[in-house]
């Protein structure tokens, strides 16, 4: 039986995004992890084709960034997941010159998670490919994102 909070339908556009003081958008994302601790779930990213972490805008009708964390985690990797921590703020560590109109500048609030479940189905599966992956190749593909190797890092992963 599908959770009514489970759309098939991804959310698109910005028309609902919650930005912080400065401007930044707000942006809730996961680190999810196998039971174990011992792997990391990638998905493919959207744009490039390279592989991140599940993550996207905390919009204003989500209670908190965790649910929207885990809006985005269903969305993009089709997992149902389980918060354990909070891995706290993490800025923008783009150059200004990687700012644009489409990519503007964000704050990033990343959760760990254990994945409960995988389903077959999801709303971004068209898109995206998931892999489960362990600390060092996760590591290596988000060499060129550090914002998501920070959440990474700050996650209990086993290294």
């Amino acid at each position: 039986m599908m959770d009514q909070t489970r759309s098939m339908e991804s959310r698109t556009g910005r028309k609902n995004q919650r930005y912080g003081s400065k401007g930044e958008r707000l942006v809730a994302g996961v680190v999810p992890l196998s039971a174990d601790k011992t792997k990391v779930l990638m998905i493919q990213s959207a744009g490039r084709g390279g592989w991140v972490l599940p993550k996207g805008g905390w919009e204003t009708d989500e209670a908190s960034a965790q649910v929207a964390a885990c809006r985005e985690a269903w969305e993009e990797a089709g997992v149902i997941c389980t918060v354990h921590q909070d891995l706290g703020m993490i800025p923008d560590m783009r150059p200004s010159t990687l700012l644009t109109a489409h990519a503007p500048k964000a704050s990033y609030q990343f959760f760990e998670v254990t994945v409960d479940r995988e389903e077959d189905q999801w709303p971004e599966m068209h898109k995206r490919k998931r892999q489960w992956v362990s600390y060092a190749q996760a590591a290596a593909a988000l060499a060129s994102r550090p914002e998501l190797l920070e959440a990474l890092n700050r996650s209990s992963v086993r290294r």
